[in-house]
């Protein structure tokens, strides 16, 4: 699966989407660090590629809908946050997905759970 990696990850979140054996991409690589996250949404629709983020604002399925790109992800930390902790969500999200599709979908990863938001059609 092709993955986008959000400004907000970074290097070493990337190499455990690699160490999967996905392809996975910082906004940083392709230079859109900074930009709008409505730009960085046309880009990963455009591109079919599944956004993974820690930014909330992409929750917004009016303004982000997930039907229209390879489905988006957001990572979910508690307050004060540790770099194990994130680590462990996404280990936990790629193991999921061995199991289920992110196509067309937004997945809130939660420590302990992944939450699927259902379309409102």
């Amino acid at each position: 699966m092709k993955f986008r990696l959000d400004e907000n990850l970074g290097g070493r979140t990337q190499h455990l989407f690699r160490a999967g054996g996905h392809d996975a991409s910082t906004v940083r690589d392709e230079s859109l660090q900074g930009s709008p996250d409505t730009r960085i949404y046309e880009v990963c629709c455009q591109e079919h590629l599944c956004l993974v983020t820690l930014d909330l604002d992409f929750t917004n399925a009016g303004q982000f809908p997930a039907e229209n790109c390879a489905g988006i992800v957001v990572l979910r930390l508690p307050m004060n946050p540790s770099l194990p902790l994130l680590e462990k969500l996404v280990s936990q999200f790629l193991s999921a997905i061995s199991t289920m599709s992110v196509e067309q979908q937004l997945l809130i990863v939660e420590v302990g759970r992944i939450r699927i938001r259902q379309r409102e059609d």
